[in-house]
């Protein structure tokens, strides 16, 4: 019997699984490998924050208009979708990147260092892609030119998903991926699965990371509003501290995680990231504000950590002669690999990436939005390399020093490119 050629596999929908990456993907990638890295700085030089990623969206839309992709705007505020058309009909995959910088004043010296700087929640700040946003945009604008030139090899449609807000958009302001869902972004034509990737300045650059199922925590936002009552701050009896109150519920909250949770079950974290309170040295005032975040990867345990912080704040406050209120807002669910597609596709992995440089690990504390798309349509979401090889110990995400290897970003190219590809004819 002769031997079937793989163009006679692919013609009857036979799925097989090619042990190499795609050689004209691979040309096609590394053909762009320099202007992914300047679309990088270029957005790096010019961060925005969340719904409000104008300049971002612009530059987005003009590179997939030129390259004859279907292209959508405003979405959910200044998002922007691309859809690809392949030359034979099928499924339909998406990819995403998220496009927002933090309030950050970066510490880098790199000649395309952002000195970009705005007012956020009424203080002064510097405007930085401290997170790796600028790396995803870039790398999906790279992947979505590599598809343009093959669109022969794509059995279905590509959707392009360019996300606005991932790190939460302003009080009082809807955003993000919930927004998107909201708005069809899954629909039109209909998503079958969706991919997203995190570029990661702990993950040696060439390496690729993975975990099915819950890979990310669940996440919620908290305010606590304490009152008490303004006095002298050479009389305290006189009145009541709400700063020390804060402190004995921020006390409080600690001991929710060392003896209410269940840690065998997984991890779960509570911070306060900000505390307002006063005016001056030598006065008492009247209140504080403490604004936090919850991290959970159990939805059980999720649930008793919130009833204990609803019922713990305002006991505190009354123990201490004060008042306090509590809001909780959720921001992302639990980052879910669906245990099926992470399978199907982890030999796409190891062969772009190689095997011995894919790896699985455990799951983080972190939380993403893309969680929301997983709600939705089955999703798997993974981690790039971008520590420099040589280097001991990295700035983490979210800091001033935060450093990308931009030597990293090429794989993700590959990587997504030859997802969608593969996702599409198996």
């Amino acid at each position: 019997m002769k031997k079937l050629s793989l163009a006679f596999f692919a013609l009857f929908g036979i799925g097989i699984t090619a042990q190499e990456i795609d050689p004209e993907i691979k040309i096609a990638s590394e053909n762009l490998e320099e202007q992914v890295i300047s679309w990088r700085r270029d957005f790096h030089q010019n961060p925005e924050l969340s719904n409000r990623e104008f300049k971002t969206a612009e530059k987005i839309a003009a590179h997939l208009e030129k390259l004859g992709i279907e292209t959508q705007t405003g979405i959910a505020k200044t998002g922007v979708v691309g859809i690809l058309k392949g030359d034979n009909t099928g499924k339909t995959v998406a990819l995403r990147a998220d496009m927002d910088a933090l309030p950050v004043t970066e510490r880098n010296d790199l000649p395309f260092k952002s000195e970009v700087t705005t007012e956020f929640l009424g203080s002064q700040t510097g405007v930085m892609h401290a997170c790796g946003h600028d790396t995803h945009v870039a790398i999906l604008m790279g992947v979505a030119e590599v598809l343009s030139q093959n669109k022969n090899k794509i059995n279905g449609t590509v959707k392009f998903i360019f996300q606005p807000a991932e790190e939460g958009p302003p009080p009082g302001e809807e955003g993000g991926a919930g927004l998107m869902i909201k708005e069809g972004v899954l629909k039109d034509p209909d998503v079958d699965a969706i991919f997203g990737l995190h570029i990661n300045s702990a993950t040696p650059v060439g390496t690729i990371r993975y975990k099915p199922e819950g890979t990310m925590a669940a996440v919620e936002r908290f305010v606590i509003n304490v009152k008490g009552k303004q006095t002298h701050g050479s009389a305290p009896w006189s009145g009541t501290d709400p700063i020390l109150i804060s402190a004995k519920i921020i006390d409080g909250l600690q001991t929710i995680i060392s003896r209410d949770a269940k840690l065998v079950d997984g991890a779960a974290v509570i911070t306060v990231g900000k505390i307002t309170s006063g005016v001056r040295f030598n006065i008492i005032p009247e209140s504080a504000e403490m604004i936090g975040t919850v991290r959970t990867l159990d939805p059980d345990m999720k649930e008793i950590i919130l009833k204990r912080m609803r019922e713990m704040v305002p006991a505190i406050a009354k123990a201490y002669g004060g008042e306090a209120t509590i809001e909780i807002q959720n921001n992302t669910a639990i980052t879910y690999n669906d245990p099926e597609l992470t399978s199907q596709m982890l030999p796409t992995l190891e062969k772009v990436a190689g095997k011995d440089h894919v790896e699985l690990v455990k799951a983080t504390t972190g939380g993403e939005d893309f969680s929301y798309f997983q709600e939705e349509v089955p999703g798997f979401y993974f981690f790039l390399g971008g520590k420099p090889l040589d280097a001991t110990e990295p700035a983490p995400h979210h800091t001033p020093d935060f450093f990308i290897d931009e030597s990293g970003m090429l794989l993700g190219v590959k990587t997504m490119s030859q997802i969608a590809i593969d996702y599409l004819n198996q």
